[in-house]
């Protein structure tokens, strides 16, 4: 038995009023989320450790062998207890750096580390990121130039610290 074409043609109004409806919720949900753009050049800078004074620098994971390396810019206020602030020199960044990658050798993660360009929600660079390449990083822009950087969940760095 065929549906007559008044029923059809109002399930195919609906899923398409349905599909508006999501669309626009999910804009509205995330506008205020930036994002992690892949950049060689934010890559060879700390290859390079090289230090951007217009950025303040935190670590999450072991003072050692950290999962990642932030670098925000100082006009923002990075709100997130689970970021340490540090003061490097360009020697200590160097140190960093290649314990990070030599932590990802011996892990078999041959990709090594990655650096990102950290974007608000307009598209603005307002800092850096190097880590391994995990899934799981988000940013959210609050007001007041407050910014919430989640880093990866610990199930993503159970490898890289040996468990």
């Amino acid at each position: 038995m065929t549906m007559p074409i008044i029923i059809k043609n109002k399930l195919l109004l609906f899923a398409l009023l349905f599909l508006v409806f999501l669309s626009t919720t999910a804009c509205t949900c995330f506008k205020n989320y930036g994002k992690f753009v892949p950049d060689a050049d934010v890559t060879a800078a700390f290859n390079k450790a090289e230090i951007n004074p217009d950025l303040n620098y935190y670590i999450t994971g072991s003072d050692t062998y950290p999962r990642s390396i932030l670098g925000l810019n100082k006009a923002y206020i990075l709100d997130s207890d689970l970021w340490k602030k540090v003061e490097l020199k360009p020697e200590e960044l160097r140190e960093l750096s290649t314990r990070m990658r030599q932590r990802a050798i011996m892990l078999c993660r041959r990709q090594g580390e990655f650096g990102f360009a950290v974007l608000d929600e307009k598209g603005k660079q307002i800092g850096i990121w190097y880590s391994i390449m995990v899934p799981g990083i988000s940013i959210k822009m609050l007001d007041d130039r407050k910014v919430v950087i989640y880093p990866p969940n610990d199930s993503n760095y159970m490898c890289y610290d040996d468990q």
